[in-house]
């Protein structure tokens, strides 16, 4: 019988056992279409890859230009106290924990490293406070099935596909799920059901009421990210918004 195992993406361990997407064009972990609703794509750009240190060009000579002005100390004031200068840390706080459910529990939990990849950077914003915003499927330890979810708030993309209806409800407001996917290796077992499974019971845990994914309708299975209606429905999802172009289902959590 088949081992399986569901894996949190955390770290670049975790992160390194994305599986490939079925069709080559697109690549899980450099998909930003859920954070980016203006610029974002699902196709592979191996540039991402690279950890963010690494130089992404041949750097300048500190001495390539002797005329160069040298930029001002932080302090205007020489004299002021270091309690002086004003901190920027709730521009940090802003920019990595977007707002979760407040009656979710605290789950500390290790920050992404500033120095992987860009997509690791992404699903790391809330490892603090919400925790991980992927799982990855194993089948006998290899990699078989991938999901991506979180709050709300960290997907602008859902936010705007809400804000076509006003009918769905504003409070208490769902956990989404905006990917998952499986190898095409690994179909037509029950695995992305089963890891869906697993999503909707560690939000639930997380404080979560509902949970909201989007799927898209006509899309090539290889293509879509979101899955089709059908398949959750099959999930427990019921159908909110039967719109032909971007209906919405939902999983009440309890």
């Amino acid at each position: 019988m088949a081992e399986i195992r569901i894996l949190d993406v955390v770290d670049e361990a975790s992160f390194g056992r994305i599986p490939p997407c079925a069709d080559p064009r697109f690549d899980h972990r450099t998909c930003d279409y859920w954070e980016d609703p203006d610029r974002g794509s699902k196709r592979s750009r191996p540039e991402w890859l690279r950890p963010a240190s690494e130089p992404r060009g041949r750097p300048e000579p500190a001495d390539a230009n002797p005329f160069r002005p040298t930029k001002p100390a932080w302090r205007e004031n020489p004299f002021a106290p270091p309690a002086e200068r004003p901190s920027l840390a709730w521009l940090a706080e802003e920019a990595t924990e977007p707002a979760v459910n407040p009656f979710a529990p605290r789950r500390p939990a290790p920050a992404a490293p500033p120095t992987g990849p860009r997509k690791l950077g992404l699903l790391g914003r809330g490892l603090g406070v919400f925790g991980s915003y992927a799982k990855v499927l194993l089948v006998d330890d290899e990699p078989a099935a991938y999901a991506q979810f979180g709050p709300l708030s960290a997907y602008p993309r859902a936010l705007r596909v809400r804000e076509l209806y006003p009918q769905l409800p504003d409070s208490p407001l769902p956990a989404v799920i905006t990917c998952i996917a499986v190898t095409k290796a690994a179909r037509r077992r029950g695995l992305a059901r089963r890891l869906v499974e697993a999503v909707c019971a560690d939000l639930a845990g997380r404080g979560f009421a509902a949970v909201e994914a989007y799927p898209e309708v006509g899309a090539k299975p290889d293509e879509t990210s979101a899955a089709t209606p059908a398949f959750w429905v099959g999930c427990g999802f019921r159908v909110v918004v039967d719109d032909p172009h971007f209906p919405v289902v939902r999983r009440e959590l309890g």
